[in-house]
């Protein structure tokens, strides 16, 4: 069988190797046999994943060594302005934290480029990143701002870009923004990663572009990314995963006097664990079969069909606006205690 790397992400804490590792000890004997240290903490509504990769976990993940700051709202909605607040809140303070140690003089600069296609939505945050900026009533003059394009569009490569405005500026800091992709239809739009280690555009949708590092440009490089795409085969194996512990918790709990008194639908809770032997006699072995080896059967069955389809949400544009927007504030009122 052909592989297909259907399973496409940019998020370091959706790799193999660290989605494997959840539980403390596990996260313990990853850190001391392969270099990666992972923490996962809380703040407010804001689910954080901090992964500091060493050399040895480069070698043994495929990651850059650096640190990797993951930060999620599961519940975010368009409407949810508390959540984009303690979201934009909190990436300011990581954002803040990652560059501690670089000391500032006046006249330094600042590079930042949207990276993406603006006439493809869903590739289009750094693009309209640049356009809030340019908005803004106060441009800070630390900031240059530059939206490259993509080589399909411009014909040159957009590392090389970024390298001639790197040379020619010569700034104390260059910060990408990207849309990325993620495995997990839940993370669409409620995710941003943050990381020192730079970016390869276009990674996460299979077109390897020239990376955008320090080890290219001999400057730091930061990379925020928000995941805005999805393949298609994900969203058909999470379904089935939701349809098939629904009904495993309805059978489980179809003698429970709580589900016949509900006055409402009752929605059985998937997320605990469940016996899944249970729905065996109605779908057969393969209900039973664990979350990856069912996710190779839709490999090999839609491989041909629907590898190369990328979701995503449909208030896109919205989605892409507000972060747009998000992320410009963030970093107008980091440069401000600059």
């Amino acid at each position: 069988m052909q592989n297909f790397n259907w399973y496409r992400t940019d998020l370091i804490d959706e790799s193999e190797e660290v989605v494997v590792h959840q539980t403390k000890e596990q996260k313990e004997k990853l850190k001391q046999s392969s270099g990666v240290q992972i923490e996962d903490r809380t703040a407010g509504r804001v689910k954080i994943t901090d992964v500091l990769v060493d050399g040895e976990g480069e070698k043994q993940i495929g990651k850059k060594e650096g640190q990797y700051i993951t930060l999620s709202v599961p519940t975010l909605t368009l409407e949810d302005q508390d959540g984009f607040v303690q979201l934009e809140q909190e990436l300011l303070e990581n954002f803040k934290k990652l560059h501690e140690s670089l000391s500032w003089q006046e006249d330094d600069k600042i590079l930042i480029i949207g990276l993406g296609n603006r006439t493809i939505t869903p590739d289009a945050i750094g693009p309209y990143l640049i356009d809030h900026l340019h908005s803004l009533d106060v441009i800070d003059d630390k900031f240059v701002m530059y939206a490259p394009g993509v080589t399909g569009q411009t014909g040159y490569e957009t590392g090389e870009f970024v390298a001639a405005i790197a040379e020619r500026l010569k700034p104390k800091l260059v910060i990408v923004v990207d849309a990325l992709a993620t495995r997990a239809s839940n993370r669409l739009c409620k995710t941003i990663q943050l990381t020192n280690t730079g970016i390869h555009p276009g990674s996460g949708v299979g077109n390897q572009r020239q990376e955008i590092s320090f080890e290219m440009l001999g400057i730091p490089v930061t990379a925020i990314g928000i995941p805005t795409v999805v393949d298609a085969p994900v969203l058909i194996a999470d379904a089935v995963e939701v349809m098939l512990r629904s009904i495993a918790a309805r059978v489980a709990e179809r003698s429970n006097p709580s589900s016949k008194l509900s006055l409402s639908s009752w929605q059985p809770n998937i997320d605990k664990e469940l016996d899944m032997s249970l729905v065996e006699p109605i779908f057969g072995e393969w209900a039973t079969w664990t979350r990856e080896e069912r996710q190779q059967l839709f490999e090999e069955t839609f491989a041909a069909s629907h590898r190369q389809l990328m979701v995503t949400p449909k208030e896109a544009d919205y989605w892409i606006d507000r972060y747009a927007n998000l992320v410009a504030s963030m970093l107008m009122n980091w440069a401000s205690d600059l």
